[in-house]
């Protein structure tokens, strides 16, 4: 057993497939103590912890409903009392939903998308704070929001609900970083897109990326572990001087 007076713990929502996945391996391989937080696929955290297990990293797998505050509540309390504490988290829990256009969205669905993506963050947010805050008697740490390249483009004509939920991660990110750079804290995001992940069946067009990679400057889609490079880039000291920053991880779009 590492000595968890010198451990450093992440917990990653979202963490039990695609982009939190990989980072969550990643971060394991970079000595963190990994918290998986999932909403509903057991057995797909399961495997991420099985094989953090394997490489003889610390992990934990937590089911989790990020759009509901007792839930995100205990999974920063399960966090602390089986790790001690908390030196970054990585918002990158969120959903999508079918392509349509925007008069054809009902309110339920845009309750949805925003409980997710964007309360839900919030509260993640919130509740890290108060574990890594020097103002709190923490130690600070780092916090990346995984946003998405449609906070810039809209993302017309298939999910402008989810663009708009993006847009606000921005917003929140820049906000967010300001408010805490007297409290240890340094908070970052990724804009990811055209990525190989399952969040595209989601969205109802599971071949997305192939149909439109020939626009994209590199003419190939984006993997997981790419992001994730960049997310623990942005979660280590190696960025030490960033904060309120941004990496687009696009293929050049």
């Amino acid at each position: 057993m590492k000595n968890l007076d010198n451990l450093k713990t992440m917990i990653i929502t979202g963490g039990s497939r695609g982009i939190g996945a990989a980072t969550a391996k990643l971060a394991a391989q970079n000595g963190f103590a990994v918290v998986v937080g999932y909403h509903k696929n057991q057995q797909a955290a399961e495997e991420v912890t099985a094989e953090i297990k394997a490489g003889g990293g610390l992990t934990l797998a937590v089911q989790v409903d990020i759009s509901l505050e007792p839930d995100v509540k205990r999974l920063f309390a399960e966090t602390q009392r089986v790790f001690g504490g908390l030196h970054a988290l990585v918002n990158n829990a969120g959903i999508l939903e079918r392509q349509m256009r925007l008069e054809e969205m009902d309110v339920a669905r845009l309750n949805r998308i925003f409980a997710a993506n964007i309360t839900g963050q919030m509260l993640c947010a919130r509740e890290a704070i108060g574990l890594m805050s020097t103002k709190h008697g923490g130690l600070g740490g780092t916090i990346v929001n995984v946003s998405s390249i449609a906070s810039r483009t809209g993302a017309p004509n298939e999910y402008i609900d989810y663009a708009v939920s993006k847009g606000a991660i921005d917003t929140l990110t820049i906000g967010l970083a300001k408010e805490l750079a007297e409290d240890g804290i340094r908070v970052n995001g990724v804009r990811p897109a055209f990525i190989y992940t399952d969040i595209h069946t989601d969205g109802g067009e599971p071949g997305r990326v192939d149909r439109i990679k020939d626009s994209i400057p590199l003419k190939r889609g984006g993997l997981a572990s790419e992001v994730a490079e960049a997310i623990l880039w942005l979660s280590s000291e190696r960025s030490s001087y960033s904060t309120g920053i941004f990496i687009d991880v696009t293929g050049g779009r």
